[in-house]
This record gives structure tokens, C-alpha cells and sequence, in this order.
């Protein structure tokens, strides 16, 4: 039996279709290759900065002995750490991406038409997750990386290694790449929910910058306790050699994580369907 007009357009295009339509729009905005470009640069940038810096402690380390005692107390390889240093900035940019993606699709009223060609809503949601975090994913990755090429001869210069190859390197890079991710689904999330750039970009900036030094300062057992639940500290537990104390295990961040992404994307798209365009 030949499915009718009407079916069809109830129906819909298919996922692979909507999800191509959805990274044409994607790479064909202006304001999402300045995002893309504004990360790499500020990815690369710190990592710079970073490795300058460590150099610099490390010598005045070299005849200092409180210095030295600082960097005792660090612990473990300070140089590893030196291309991810750029991840709290590259949250925020690639995150704000994840709100603008869907909050500019109702501030133009491009809404209609997305979901008049997309009835179900659900396809485009989902299209648009994908775009977000695997482009996350990848420049995060590519970024990191090459800030790791930019540290290594400024670290050389005073002599400290970085082996980009070191699975500590690569942990780092891979978990990093994944939570810059996650918060970009997040940001996905809170641009759905609120429809409105400002306000979703605010409640980002809310929950992964003012919240957790909010909890900081607040005295007390109970914002002590909280504050480990929030996302933006799950990544030290997640990239740590071995279990700081006083934090979660691997597992338990990750869980923490998963659902700070889960919940608001289930709730988004609930409301997404049940809402009016």
C-alpha cells in the first residue's frame, strides 16, 4: 500500500536527512565558525600561557625552597595538565554554542519552518544534539592537541616534558573533549527550555562559573557536600592519576555528569513536544 500526502508529511523526512539539513544550517552561520575559531584560539592561547607559567614556577622552584614545597604539594606530572588548561573557557564558548543552536531557532521564528518540515520535533532535537557534541568532541580534541604541540618546546626550553602520547595525555584529552561535549548538550538543553539566548547563556555561566565559588564561600557541611555534585567539578575526579580524597570516584563523577546531561535533554524534549512553536 502507497503511503498518501498526508501521511508523508506527518511522517516527515528521515533522521539522515534532517541531520544533514541540520549541519548545513551549522557550518553555514557566521556566528558559529567565530565560536569554533574563538575556541581553538583560546584553547591554544592558554595552553601557551600555561606552559610559560609552569616553567616559570618550576625554576623559581629550582631555588626556592617554599616554591619547591608548592610544587611538592601539587603532586604528580604539573606538565600534563598544560593543554587542557583552556577547557574552563572552551565550556563556556562551545557551551553558549549549545544554547544558541535552538534559542535562535525561536528569537528568528526559523522554528516554523523547522518544525513544519520536521512534525515529530524530536528528529531536529536530535539532529541538532549530534551536530553540537560531536563538534564539540572534535574541536576540543583537535585543540587540545595542538596547544600540546605549542607547549612542548616552551616547556623544553626549561626543561620539563610533555609526551603528548602518554596515556595520561590521552586521558586527559579524551575526557576533556567528552565533558566539553556534555556541557554543550547541556547548553542545548537550556536553550530548548528557555528559548531565549541571553537567559540560557546566563544560566550556563550560573551553573558552571558562579555556582560552584558560590558553594566555595558559603561556610557549611551541607554547600561542602553539594558543591561536588555540581558538573563543572566532576572533571577532576574524572581525569585524576589517583582518588583525591575527599572527592568522587571515577565512576560516581561520571554518573554525576551523565545525568546533568540526561535529565535536561529528557525534559527538553518533552516540552519541546508539548509545547507551541
Amino acid at each position: 500500500m502507497s503511503t498518501t500526502a498526508p501521511e508523508r508529511a506527518l511522517t516527515g523526512p528521515s533522521f539522515f536527512r534532517v541531520l544533514r539539513s541540520e549541519g548545513i544550517k551549522f557550518r553555514t552561520l557566521l556566528s558559529t565558525l567565530v565560536l569554533i575559531a574563538s575556541t581553538a584560539a583560546v584553547m591554544v592561547g592558554f595552553g601557551a600561557l600555561s606552559a610559560w607559567g609552569t616553567g616559570q614556577f618550576a625554576d623559581a622552584a629550582a631555588e626556592d625552597p617554599q616554591a619547591a614545597a608548592r610544587l611538592a604539594a601539587q603532586g604528580g606530572d604539573l606538565a600534563v595538565s598544560v593543554p587542557t588548561s583552556g577547557i574552563a573557557f572552551a565550556q563556556l564558548i562551545l557551551g553558549s554554542l549549545g544554547v544558541l543552536l535552538m534559542s535562535s531557532e525561536f528569537s528568528t521564528g526559523m522554528a516554523r519552518s523547522t518544525f513544519s518540515a520536521v512534525p515529530k520535533r524530536l528528529p531536529a532535537f536530535a539532529a541538532k544534539l549530534v551536530v553540537v557534541t560531536v563538534t564539540s568532541f572534535a574541536v576540543t580534541a583537535a585543540s587540545t592537541w595542538v596547544a600540546g604541540l605549542v607547549a612542548v618546546p616552551i616547556l623544553d626550553n626549561y626543561g620539563l616534558k610533555l609526551d603528548l602520547g602518554s596515556s595520561q595525555s590521552l586521558k586527559l584529552l579524551l575526557v576533556s573533549s567528552v565533558y566539553v561535549a556534555a556541557v554543550a548538550a547541556i547548553g542545548l538543553a537550556l536553550g530548548t527550555l528557555l528559548r531565549n539566548s541571553a537567559g540560557g547563556i546566563m544560566s550556563l555561566v550560573g551553573l558552571f562559573f558562579v555556582a560552584p565559588i558560590a558553594f566555595q564561600l558559603i561556610p557549611g557541611e551541607f554547600f561542602e557536600e553539594t558543591r561536588k555534585y555540581l558538573p563543572g567539578n566532576t572533571v577532576e575526579p574524572l581525569t585524576a592519576v589517583e582518588h583525591v580524597p575527599e572527592t568522587f570516584e571515577a565512576w560516581q563523577a561520571g554518573l554525576v555528569l551523565g545525568t546533568w546531561v540526561v535529565v535536561p535533554l529528557v525534559l527538553a524534549a518533552v516540552l519541546l513536544k508539548r509545547r507551541d512553536v
